[in-house]
Formats: structure tokens, sequence, C-alpha cells
């Protein structure tokens, strides 16, 4: 007490309370502004482009509205990621090397080792977190994938959801885990699950909703705070596949990739030394292990190749009109010339589809061979709700051209990327491209540089550790100057690199996309050297002429290494899954109602094992239709439902519809439903209905899923929140009457080969 008089000295209130307002003295906190003329802040991130796709890169697809930016802005031809998504965009959002922040790989491939626990540390926040503790409002849209895989559940925890402190996103709107169908993504709205009725209309898109939501993002902050600058995270599903589009869109490119892949490489390279993308020296990266000649492939194999490019390329120029309808919008608000944009590939083109591409994603997962003439039965399906589609391998080598190797390696086909950068008020350059060297930790210093800010010392009561890119705003006006950023070092998957002052040393680890593990081991790695000042795409190993200074750039990766995070070194895919989910297993489930989207990896493992599904229920006198539990979708899955009055179970082996259908109606009143599988051989069985203890319905399920159902759908208790198990509905297919509870009881030890649990892992990049 002062003067009789109460005083505060803490934040939350520092003037004096008397006893009445008259002997008082009010406080109000100092609002946090952003630096004068702070820039909006926008980063489009596109998903698996490759370096020689987009038409502002001299490739063969049409995106004009990127084009229009480059041109009012700056191309670079440099720039790095890391090989693959979830740790590039670590990089993106925190300026850390990915091994720094724990996202050594894709969440699901976490070990409990620092650099590899997919876990972004608080003592690192992310460029959002930071911006907003400097009067920023901070939005994220779209693919995420940077919180573990088993913390997207409904039971969180949330805190390394996009909209926890230290991820520092005000909104979110968009997917948690790798990929997802773009006509029925699993989307949420801040952390709440957003069901599929607003989704599954006649016309719906992802990318499309994505680009009206964040236009209703900025309209609704310019209208209230039309002085204040915002942050905006914007990654797409595309071109991730699933390749999904209408097809209006990839009926555009009809007949133009007939001309095959290797004809699509060399006059890629040609338009990209004429538009000056690349050095006129550059060479074509000799072709990579496994990839066919197109003039050695049928008339058939064409046929199906040419329309996977097509429906690719149109699910690109799709993409590019979402942007140029956001960009639109900028220009009308007037936005447009103060907001800083980056458009960046998050890896190289993505060689997952295999070597004959795939209708069916899910088919390669299970290790369920797609023939070339299963694969043409579904032709006209490539691209629409009914595909779960990814092109073959020889577009992903024409995609990265002029480069070798793909997303997943450290050569420069998987971390060479395409990056656009428009700002008008900050970017006097025009059309010009930029050659310095710069990777994806290199974005949130140019942010703050270009805002004209520090880092906090601290967000969220964390004292926050160094940002380790380097500012690359010096380049916006000076195409000449030298590149201030000396070093690089690259690890994915077992894969290294290292750049230094314009050498670079690379190694293969002996894996290609679809094999499960290496040829050999670290040790028997064989480093290459190149001279990449002069050697673009990477064509002339100087090993041998150069020992010392391969010497000296592998002892140079050891060491940054040893600083990040990277050590130990793990090129295990089977043993880090089934270690996590062996430690997790649990064979008996109770479910309640409301209890959606949960990731299929923390729901019943019931595959290839016996179990049984209880569900005990409450039907009206009128009856009830709707789905008891479901998981999956349209590439495969299964759904326990009622139907016209029968209770019907189906199982969706990759496309081939199985059912079990109850020879009796259900009755009204307190029921308890049954479902039995009862294993009879390696992915067989029979299923058994009963409805209040009495069998109603056996059938045969002569296949069953083996390995995974999908990277995107998620188990759903009264309703399938994602695309159709089955064709006999259409989503979400509530329960019309009243659930108690769903019971699931395993038995049986469960098992996955080596090999599906990599293409498990790899699903979900």
């Amino acid at each position: 007490m002062v003067n009789g008089k109460r005083t505060y000295s803490t934040d939350e209130f520092r003037g004096t309370i008397g006893r009445t307002y008259a002997e008082s003295e009010p406080w109000w906190p100092e609002q946090i502004r952003s630096p004068p003329g702070a820039p909006n802040i926008l980063i489009i991130v596109l998903d698996d482009v490759g370096f020689g796709q987009m038409s502002c890169y001299g490739g063969p697809v049409e995106t004009p509205n990127m084009d229009k930016l480059a041109a009012n802005g700056l191309r670079y031809n440099n720039f790095h990621t890391t090989a693959l998504c979830s740790p590039t965009r670590a990089c993106l959002l925190t300026g850390r090397n990915h091994h720094s922040v724990g996202m050594a790989s894709i969440t699901e491939l976490a070990t409990g080792f620092p650099g590899y626990n997919g876990r972004m540390p608080k003592d690192k926040a992310t460029v959002a977190a930071m911006l907003r503790e400097n009067g920023y409002n901070t939005f994220c849209l779209g693919k995420w994938h940077n919180t573990p895989d088993n913390e997207t559940g409904p039971a969180g925890p949330y805190d390394r959801w996009p909209t926890g402190e230290m991820m520092g996103f005000d909104r979110f709107y968009g997917f948690l885990g790798g990929e997802c169908n773009q006509y029925a993504p699993s989307l949420y709205w801040d952390n709440h699950p957003i069901e599929p009725p607003k989704l599954m209309h006649e016309g719906y898109h992802l990318s499309e909703d994505l680009a009206d939501t964040a236009k209703l993002f900025i309209a609704n902050h310019e209208s209230v705070a039309p002085d204040k600058p915002w942050f905006m995270f914007l990654a797409f599903g595309a071109c991730h596949a699933p390749h999904h589009v209408p097809e209006e869109w990839s009926d555009k490119y009809k007949g133009k990739f007939d001309k095959g892949w290797d004809k699509a490489r060399e006059e890629t390279l040609a338009r990209q030394k004429k538009m000056g993308i690349v050095p006129k020296n550059t060479e074509l990266a000799p072709p990579n292990p496994g990839v066919q000649a197109w003039k050695d492939l049928s008339a058939d194999e064409k046929k199906l190749f040419a329309r996977f490019m097509e429906v690719f390329a149109g699910f690109l120029s799709h993409t590019d009109h979402q942007i140029g309808k956001l960009v639109e919008f900028l220009k009308e608000i007037g936005d447009l010339d103060n907001t800083l944009i980056f458009i960046i590939s998050d890896n190289g083109a993505s060689a997952e589809g295999g070597l004959t591409g795939s209708v069916n994603e899910m088919r390669w997962a299970n290790a369920i061979p797609e023939t070339v003439e299963e694969s043409l039965d579904m032709i006209d399906e490539i691209g629409g709700p009914r595909s779960y589609n990814h092109y073959p391998v020889g577009w992903t080598q024409a995609g990265n051209t002029p480069f070798k190797w793909y997303k997943q390696y450290t050569h420069y086909g998987g971390i060479k990327d395409p990056m656009v950068v428009h700002w008008p008020m900050g970017i006097s350059a025009r059309g010009e491209i930029r050659s310095q060297f710069h990777h994806a930790i290199d974005i949130v210093p140019t942010i703050l540089e270009a805002v004209g800010i520090e880092p906090p010392e601290e967000i969220g009561g964390y004292q926050q550790k160094r940002i380790e890119g380097v500012s690359m705003l010096y380049s916006f006006n000076d195409g000449k100057v030298p590149t201030k950023k000396p070093i690089q070092y690259f690890e994915m998957l077992g894969n290294r690199a290292i750049w230094y002052n314009g050498w670079k040393a690379v190694t293969y680890h002996g894996r290609l996309p679809w094999e499960s593990g290496s040829r050999w081991t670290f040790d028997e790695d064989k480093w290459e050297l190149y001279n990449v000042e002069d050697d673009f795409s990477e064509c002339h190993d100087l090993a041998d002429k150069h020992p010392e200074k391969l010497r000296e750039l592998v002892e140079l990766w050891w060491a940054e290494a040893g600083k990040y995070n990277v050590l130990p070194l793990d090129d295990r895919f089977h043993e880090r899954i089934q270690a996590r989910e062996e430690l997790e297993e649990r064979t008996k489930f109770t479910f309640y109602p409301g209890a959606v989207r949960i990731p299929e990896g923390s729901a019943p493992n019931v595959k290839n094992r016996s179990h049984t599904i209880t569900a005990y229920v409450e039907i009206p006198k009128s009856g009830a239709e709707g789905v008891i539990c479901a998981i999956g979708g349209v590439p495969a899955g299964w759904s326990l439902y009622i139907k016209d009055k029968k209770l019907v179970y189906c199982h969706n082996f990759v496309g081939t519809r199985y059912y079990v259908r109850s020879d009796t109606n259900v009755p009204s009143g307190e029921v308890k439903i049954g479902f039995e599988f009862k294993k009879t051989g390696e992915n067989t069985g029979k299923g058994i209905l009963t409805i209040n203890d009495k069998k109603v319905g056996e059938a045969k399920i002569p296949h069953t899923v083996p390995h995974i159902y999908s990277a995107s759908e998620s188990f759903d208790i009264g309703c399938d929140f994602g695309s159709p198990v089955t064709e006999e509905y259409n989503t979400p297919f509530k329960f019309t009457g009243t659930i108690k509870k769903v019971l699931i009881e395993l038995s049986g030890k469960k098992h996955l080969s080596p090999e599906a649990e990599t293409k498990v892992a790899m699903m979900r990049q």
C-alpha cells in the first residue's frame, strides 16, 4: 500500500487501485505492434513438384499465374530442400536444420534419438510464433505433417498441432498427415474435425477450398485490423499423390505427353537453357537405374503412362489457378505490393509410383501387383474420385530435369527445387534469376530481416536457440553478389551430401524408392565429388581426380552431422515403425459415440488376424441406418453398417469389395450387433454377423488388406468420415439410431513384412 492505495508491479496491472475510481489510476497494457511498413508474408508450399515441371522453370506444365509472379519477381535456380516433406516444412517454419528440430524424416519414422524423434522442440519455435510476438496474425492452411503421428487423434495432445503455442498459428484449416484424398480430405478447423457434408458436395476439390479459405482468413483480418500485418503458411496437398483433378483440367493435356519422358527431358532442358534457368553448358544427367526407355514400351504402356502424366499436369495447372485466384484477391484489396510471397516445392518429384504407376496406390503399398491391363481398365477413372493414382518413375525423372534421382535422395533431383519470390515493394528487379546457394532454413531469417525484427530470446517461457539459416535478403536486388552461405549438409534416409563453397560431395545409400532397405552399409557408401559451379547437373564425378578435396568435404560432413543431431545414422525402415507399434500394441478397445478421425496408426490393427466387433445400439421403432464403425475409404478399408434394415459388413480389398449380409432385419429396441472375422489363412478368412448373439449371416472373405488401408483416411464411430468404403452409401452415412459403445477385441499376432513396413512408411510421406 502507498498512501492508502494498492499498487501493482506485475505485467498484469501497473496502475493503482483505491476505494473508488476517482482515487485510482487506470493502466492499459501496451499494444504489440509490428515495425512500420512491415510486409505481409505468404509462403506457398507445393508438394512433390520437381525442378523441371512448372513452365516458369522450363517445364511442360502450364503455370501462368506462377509465371506472372516470376516475371514480376525472382526465380532461384540454386535453392535447396531436405528431399522430403516433413523435414523441409520444419526447416521452412523454424529456420533450423531438420535434425536440429527432431525431423530427420517423416514423423511416422521417429525414433528415440534427438534428431529423429519427430518432436519439434519448444526452444526452437516457428516463425509464426516469432511473428505473433511482433504483432502479426498467423494462419496455417493445408498440409501440416509436423505433429507426431500418434498425437494426431482426438485425444491429442495438441501442443504440437499448428495452433499450439510454440507452433504459433492463430488459425488452422487443413490436414495433419502426409497426403489426402483431394475430394474427401480429413480436414480440421483449428483442432476440430470438419464433417464430410461440407466437403463432399458435387464439384468439391481441396485445392479450391484452401484458396477460398485463405481468402476468407485474410478478408476477416483486413476487415477488422487492416493496419496489422499477417503471416500465412499455405501448403497445398498438390501435387502429392493421389493426383486428383477435375477431368477438364487433365483433358487440356490430351496427347501432349505421347512423345514420352525421354523426349520431354530433352525439350525441358532446351527450354531451361533458353530461359537462363540453367547454364548453357548444362548436361542432361544419365537415366536413373531401372527407368525404362520410352521407345521400349508397348503401345498399351505408352497410352496408360501418358494419361498418368496428363492427369498430373492438370493437377499442377489446377493448383496454379487457385494460386492465381488468391493473388488476384490480394491485388483487389491492395495487399499484393507489400506481401512477400515465396512459392516453394518441399522436395523433388516423387518416384513412389514405381515403374508402372498406379491407379490405386494402396495396391503398391500392400504388395498387391497391379498389371498394366488392370490399370488400363480404369484409365478413364484416373484423377477422379474412384482412383488413388500416381504416375510412373519415368515421369518423375523428367520432372526433375536436368538432374539425377528423385525425392528421398540428396542428389539434385531430390534437393534442388524451384522457388519464386514476389514482393513489389521490396524487390526492384523484375523477372530475374538468382543463383546464390540457399536452403529452406534460410527463409526464416530472410523474413525476419524483411520485417525488421530480431528473433525473440524467449517464447512461451522457453529460451530460444539460435537460428541456423542465413538471410537471403541481400540477393533480392543484387544477382551478382556472392552467396553469403558457406556450407550446408544433407541427410535423408541414409543418403548424404554436403555443399561447401561451390563443391559438393554426395553418396547414394543403395536403395531404390520402392525397395525396403539398402544393399550395403554406411561404411560401403561410395562418395561422389562435383564442382557444381561448373557442373550444374552433377554429371562429372571428380572423386578420383581430387581425393584430397573429397576427403575435406566428407570430414566436413561428419563435423556438421555431429553439430546438428544427424547422428546416429539410421537407415532402418520397418524396424523403426515396428518397434513403436509393438510398444503401443493393444488388443482390447472400447469406443463411444463421437469418436471420429482416429488415425489408422492409432486404430485397432485388425489386419490379418482374427477379431470381433461388438456394438451395443438402440434402434427406434421406425428402424435405423448408417455406419456403426468404419475405417479407410475408396482405396481400401472396411465398414460395418445397417442399410435397408439389414446388417452389412463390407471389406474393400483395394477396390474389390466383399460383403457379409444378414438374412434378417435388425430389430428395434436395444440390440447387440456382432461381427467376427475368423482367419483361415494368410490374409483370408470368413466373416460372421450376429444380432443379439444369434448368427444372421456368414460369408467367405477371400482376400483381406494385409498392410494399410489408406495414408489419410480415419477410423470412425457412427459414421464414415472420409471417402466411402463401399459404393452402397455416400459419406458420412451417419447412424440414425443410438450407439452406446463399440468393443473391438483382437486375437493372434499381427505381422508385417519388412518390405510392407517400408511401403507403409513411404505412403505417408
